[in-house]
């Protein structure tokens, strides 16, 4: 029953829409946000503007940047059930909380069913604050402290700091915070955004579909880059033993972390901005040996760059997470955080022009064959 049929596993190379948000270009390692180069924005920009510029196609006016600042901030709070939720399930995996207190969110929220563009974008918006809130409050709750109330002077980038170490954060962690919100806003039709714009084909509600994205993310071989190269960084301990560390991977034909993408040939765009990041904080911390162990690496893999091994933007996310003395298990949180004005836009334009997704699967399993009672087998 098989037919003479390419079959693309993963849909690898297979285009199932047009989408005006992100230009990915493997071959030249570039990526754009609606035109807009992403070494301009994570220079210039900061990432409220980026998710305006997402969701609405361009960047915004000093009057429109107001008024979704303005937005953002009144978005930052959550139902008292909520956090009854999280103190109830304050021992699980924080991508198992968040995404249970998202799902919540759906049945406690007024207006969460609203299936229109316009509901979409308010749910969407909200959302956007309300992630680093959950993030936060489990954090403290799990380490038996009080949440701690959001900040309406603060950025976003700011605020989250705040909330969930309970002091102001310095300028410099808030712009590379910032800067790493922005490089994983969002990145073309990836696992999440995928399963987002499927969710939405069938005519769910927002919270459905990040609520898919949120549960694609948590699987380790999409989300999980950052904590493994905190792991194999401490594996490594001093950055001499780096280039034997690589040796017996590459001997072995196993992964280094944190090299490689599934859609960039060279370096990813992202990375450098993150490098940069990293060794200046490592400097002013009094920790340069993290920076130096990740450069020792980079050295020891520079042979294996032909073959499109080249550092993506997760390499160098997690040693800054670690600076600030966050838990490796946070890591793929913080990546959400950043990630959710890309997947609202993705289920934005899903619904637009909405169509369930719906691909086939070529049969190889046993030929049609006769039906036996159980009391004859």
């Amino acid at each position: 029953m098989t037919e003479d049929v390419k079959i693309n596993r993963g849909l690898k190379g297979i285009y199932f829409e047009r989408s005006g948000v992100s230009h990915i270009d493997g071959s030249k390692g570039e990526l754009l946000y609606r035109g807009y180069s992403i070494h301009d924005l994570a220079t210039h920009s900061s990432f409220e503007e980026v998710c305006f510029l997402l969701i609405h196609g361009e960047l915004p006016t000093a009057e429109q940047f107001a008024s979704f600042d303005a937005q953002l901030k009144a978005a930052r709070e959550l139902p008292q059930e909520v956090y009854d939720i999280i103190r109830a399930c304050k021992d699980g995996h924080p991508m198992d909380v968040l995404r249970t207190a998202v799902s919540a969110l759906a049945a406690l929220e007024p207006g969460s069913a609203e299936k229109g563009e316009d509901g979409f974008l308010t749910n969407g918006i909200r959302l956007i604050a309300q992630v680093p809130m959950i993030i936060a409050a489990h954090e403290a709750l799990r380490n038996g402290r009080e949440p701690v109330a959001a900040d309406p002077s603060l950025s976003h980038a700011a605020n989250w700091l705040w909330m969930l170490k309970g002091e102001l954060p310095s300028p410099e962690a808030v712009r590379l915070a910032d800067v790493d919100f922005i490089l994983h806003a969002e990145h073309g039709a990836n696992a999440s955004s995928f399963a987002a714009r499927v969710t939405v084909g069938t005519e769910a509600n927002l919270h459905g579909a990040m609520v898919t994205a949120l549960s694609t993310l948590a699987g380790p071989a999409h989300g999980g880059a950052a904590e493994d190269v905190m792991k194999m960084v401490h594996e490594i301990q001093d950055p001499a033993n780096a280039a034997a560390y690589v040796k017996s991977k590459r001997e072995n034909r196993e992964a280094v972390t944190g090299f490689g993408h599934r859609v960039y040939r060279t370096e990813d765009p992202r990375a450098r901005h993150m490098r940069d990041g990293v060794k200046q904080l490592g400097e002013e911390m009094g920790a340069p040996e993290w920076y130096e162990i990740l450069q020792a690496v980079v050295d020891a893999m520079k042979p294996y760059s032909r073959h499109g091994l080249n550092v993506n933007v997760d390499f160098y996310s997690g040693v800054v997470y670690q600076l600030h003395g966050i838990p490796m298990d946070l890591y793929v949180p913080i990546f959400a955080i950043g990630r959710m004005p890309g997947w609202l836009v993705q289920c934005l334009e899903q619904q637009r022009q909405n169509i369930l997704i719906r691909p086939l699967t070529l049969y190889n399993g046993p030929e049609k064959r006769d039906y036996v009672a159980l009391s004859d087998r």
